[in-house]
């Protein structure tokens, strides 16, 4: 076993300052003092390093020093993580005790209250019951497990799939007051019985090819470990499946809970049972009482016109676990801190999010499923509605007026994409799939036959409504087509709103125990420098492999392949800002790489996913790359040049430009 050097040095340092803390060198002086005096040896040829060591443990300094240490599992700990990054494939090894997973104590602070949460395995994973045994090295399927609590945010490390998965992890989760200046005073029994914040968890398979696949999400109610009398507890939860399997068990976990420091009084059990009944309760009476009133506006709503029964007037959606949510508590203001630098920066995030719609046994129409924050960004892919409702929370954090439109494209399907209102009534429309911004400018039905009308710019056919986190709006207009629509939203003879007493009732962060947290985003893990150097020398091998089958050579122009670096740039930054620029340096770049009578040709090409294979399997489709690629010719020299662009979630921009130089032959 070894550490990176910054890791040696660092648990040198801490055994060095725990030593001087424990005064180590004087209790070694006073033992070898007492030693000497007793006669165990008389001189310094008769007393051997093996008497001084019985010494030493008799006096149980050795055991002390050890046991104040506790650096075994940092150690561990560390090489797993090394390990992990240096072999993402592949499952690092895990040492743990069936019934319970050491803690590293160095991570606590004394003064905060802890929750260990540890996943002791996993059973009756019954889809992958015929699933043979890796064998060691194997590429094989995977599942990781993701947690949510309280802006804490935690993955396991990837386990193969079986019926019986070895997903044995341990988390830390700090149980933190939420008032000001509170968050450095430790939590009672009370305050935490008060706190009604689930954790989230959500499983996610991997396959070999790197595709997703959302296997359960479960809210754990912790709050039974307040009742344990060693403030200790250990059950089983049974994960459901998703979407039409909503019903079905997924596979069962074994969890054990922990509270750090343990608490001096421990709590009945039926007043924690009281507090949950009393929390659902109030939750189920909110809910009902809005689903009343939500019947008595559409009723009004139809009343208005008849036509406005065909409109897409949407108020609730189904989640990935089949639970009914008003729509509106899909949406959040949600800061992503220094990840993102600005709203078209955010709009390209999102874009990069894989458009998938959620899957469905049979035929039939689509299935319905919005799914909750944490679910859709661990996933790494979603429906339409997952990706609007994320940008339309990203806008709202960078302080624009933001709403989700729910309506039709210009094909006629179902659609939803983002409305954004300036100060000064302009109204833009960002498609959150693919980051492009439409201008929006109504067309005037009253206006003279000859007079000038602005021409359709957006794709978008029909609007039925709009809503954000606290608003929820129909369009009553005669007409729901989107180039006739004025968005004066404000207009109650346009624009039907709800009440927004009524929306925050059941939408406002913690109105109901049945609205998920939202999960802050995290930091891309991925280097994009060592991610694109390794992708471009698979690329090189690929595209080698390729010309020997043809029987052709392959010489490669490193200095043609650096120069397409700056196309690659100029690309991403039109996708990230929508202006072109850099584009007449690798012009003029190329013209002086490229001598006279030479031809050259360019490939570029964007992909949301680093699999050489898969990328270079797609690029062959297209006849212009693959006369780059299969070039033959006098002085024939290939360039090919790969930039990845990480953004939070681990989402990736991958860019890849084929080029190649020939001198021509009349």
């Amino acid at each position: 076993m070894s550490l990176p050097p910054e890791k040696a040095s660092e648990l040198k340092k801490t055994i060095h300052d725990h030593l001087i803390k424990m005064d180590v060198h004087g209790k070694i002086r006073e033992v070898l003092s007492e030693t000497l005096k007793d006669g165990l040896g008389y001189g310094p040829h008769t007393f051997s390093e093996g008497d001084f060591l019985q010494a030493l443990q008799r006096r149980g300094i050795i055991d002390d020093v050890m046991r104040d240490l506790q650096f075994s599992q940092s150690i561990q700990q560390d090489t797993e993580r090394s390990r992990e990054k240096d072999f993402p494939n592949k499952s690092a090894p895990h040492v743990a005790e069936k019934n319970r997973l050491p803690l590293n104590r160095m991570d606590i602070d004394v003064a905060r209250r802890y929750l260990h949460l540890q996943v002791l395995g996993g059973k009756a994973f019954l889809d992958h019951l015929q699933e043979p045994e890796p064998l060691p090295g194997q590429v094989c399927s995977t599942f990781r497990l993701y947690l949510h609590f309280r802006n804490q945010r935690f993955q396991s490390k990837p386990v193969p799939c079986a019926c019986e998965p070895d997903l044995q992890e341990g988390f830390l989760l700090e149980v933190h007051r939420d008032g000001i200046g509170e968050g450095s005073r430790m939590a009672d029994c009370t305050t935490m019985l008060s706190i009604c914040d689930p954790v989230h968890l959500v499983l996610i398979k991997m396959d070999t090819s790197n595709e997703t696949t959302l296997v359960s999400s479960y809210f754990l109610d912790w709050r039974s470990v307040l009742s344990a009398p060693s403030g200790r507890t250990c059950f089983s939860v049974e994960l459901l499946g998703v979407g039409s399997e909503s019903k079905v068990p997924a596979g069962v976990l074994t969890i054990s809970l922990e509270l750090y420091p343990p608490v001096v009084e421990t709590l009945n059990v039926d007043i924690i049972t009281t507090q949950q009944s009393l929390e659902r309760q109030r939750s189920a009476e909110k809910e009902r009482l809005f689903l009343v009133y939500a019947k008595q506006w559409w009723r009004e709503f139809l009343e208005i016109r008849p036509s406005h029964q065909s409109k897409l007037v949407k108020i609730f959606a189904q989640d990935e676990n089949g639970v009914n949510r008003p729509v509106c508590s899909y949406v959040r203001v949600l800061r992503a801190g220094r990840l993102l630098e600005s709203p078209r920066q955010a709009a390209r995030f999102v874009s990069l999010l894989a458009d998938e719609k959620a899957p469905l046994v049979g035929g039939g129409a689509k299935q319905e499923q919005w799914c909750s924050l944490l679910a859709f960004v661990c996933r790494g892919k979603g429906d339409c509605e997952d990706h609007a409702t994320l940008l339309c929370s990203l806008l709202l954090g960078f302080g624009l007026d933001a709403y989700v439109c729910v309506g039709t494209r210009a094909k006629g399907g179902p659609h939803t994409w983002v409305l954004t209102r300036g100060t000064d009534g302009s109204i833009t429309f960002w498609e959150s799939l693919t980051a492009h911004r439409y201008l929006h400018q109504a067309i005037d039905p009253d206006a003279p036959p000859l007079a000038p009308q602005p021409k359709p710019s957006s794709p978008y056919r029909t609007v039925g409504c709009v809503f954000n986190h606290q608003s929820f709006l129909a369009n009553c207009q005669p007409t729901d087509a989107v180039p006739l629509c004025v968005f004066d939203l404000q207009n109650p003879s346009r624009w039907k709103a709800m009440s927004e007493e009524a929306l925050r009732s059941v939408c406002a962060p913690g109105s109901t125990t049945s609205l998920p947290p939202i999960p802050p985003l995290c930091a891309s893990s991925l280097e994009p420098a060592a991610a694109s150097n390794q992708l471009e020398l698979e690329m090189r091998f690929l595209v080698a492999e390729h010309r020997k089958d043809l029987e052709v050579a392959t010489v490669w122009d490193d200095h043609l392949s650096y120069l397409l670096s700056s196309a690659l740039a100029a690309y991403e930054t039109e996708r990230c800002t929508g202006v072109s620029c850099g584009n007449e340096e690798f012009q003029d770049a190329v013209r002086r790489a490229v001598p006279d009578g030479h031809t050259f040709k360019g490939f570029p090409i964007h992909f949301l996913h680093r699999n050489a294979r898969r990328a270079f399997a797609t690029c062959l489709r297209s006849q212009f790359c693959e006369e780059i690629v299969s070039c033959r010719g006098d002085h024939v020299r290939l360039a090919v040049r790969v930039r990845v662009y990480a953004y939070p979630e681990n989402a990736c921009a991958v860019w890849i430009m084929f080029a190649c130089k020939y001198r021509s032959v009349l």
